[in-house]
């Protein structure tokens, strides 16, 4: 099941691209395994997938020690201040930054392990009360103040649009986020560039397609519904 879900996921994945006039080597698809059980990971990782994304960081932590170690690993969930310190140089890039304590801890972190560590950082679009993220006002200058912590590195932008059962209500707060990138990326800011954009999952990731998304996050889409394992 799996692998025919992946084959599936990289053909819508052909076709957005091909409607937005974009290379299909553009978009990083990221399978997130969170809740699966690990044969599920490993089907994927045999079809091809080599970027999981992980909520949790003991999911991840426990998933790094069981899995191939190519495997390139993205923490995508809300991170704490005092869980950094087991994730750094075990990921590719933390796409939850949505504070600047969060981004001074990886930065002491990443010194303390002598590694650079890549981040995006998390904008609320929609301003959802539920979720977690930045203001897309508070956005450019939370970029400015990490650009000068050493050994971190911000390298684009991060959303979670609102779960609507049409994704066309998702276009305009994934084109929202591409503006900031934007916007952010004229300002020239020393250590900053806006090169990732981290949007779209099973629901609206053709239409984040579209819009700009270099990173799709897909769960459901490749995994199915959550189990009775959870």
């Amino acid at each position: 099941m799996v692998r025919e879900n992946m084959e599936d996921v990289k053909e819508r994945i052909r076709v957005a691209c091909g409607r937005a006039g974009r290379p299909q080597s553009d978009v990083t698809l990221i399978a997130v395994s969170k809740t699966k059980p690990l044969e599920f990971v490993r089907e994927a990782y045999e079809a091809g997938a080599r970027d999981f994304g992980e909520n949790k960081v003991q999911d991840l932590l426990d998933r790094i020690d069981a899995l191939p170690s190519d495997i390139r690993w993205h923490m995508i969930g809300h991170l704490q201040r005092n869980k950094v310190k087991y994730i750094i140089g075990k990921v590719a890039m933390i796409h939850s930054v949505d504070s600047l304590r969060l981004a001074e801890e990886i930065s002491r972190e990443s010194v303390k392990h002598q590694v650079d560590t890549d981040i995006l950082i998390e904008v609320n679009v929609a301003g959802e009360e539920s979720k977690f993220g930045v203001s897309v006002e508070e956005a450019p200058r939370l970029a400015e103040e990490i650009s000068r912590m050493p050994a971190v590195h911000v390298r684009g932008l991060m959303t979670i649009a609102p779960f609507v059962e049409n994704a066309e209500e998702n276009r305009q707060y994934f084109r929202k986020l591409k503006q900031l990138s934007v916007d952010i990326e004229r300002k020239n800011i020393d250590n900053v560039n806006m090169t990732a954009l981290s949007m779209g999952m099973t629901g609206d990731y053709s239409v984040a397609i579209e819009e700009g998304a270099t990173c799709v996050r897909v769960g459901t889409g490749i995994f199915g519904e959550r189990g009775p394992w959870h």
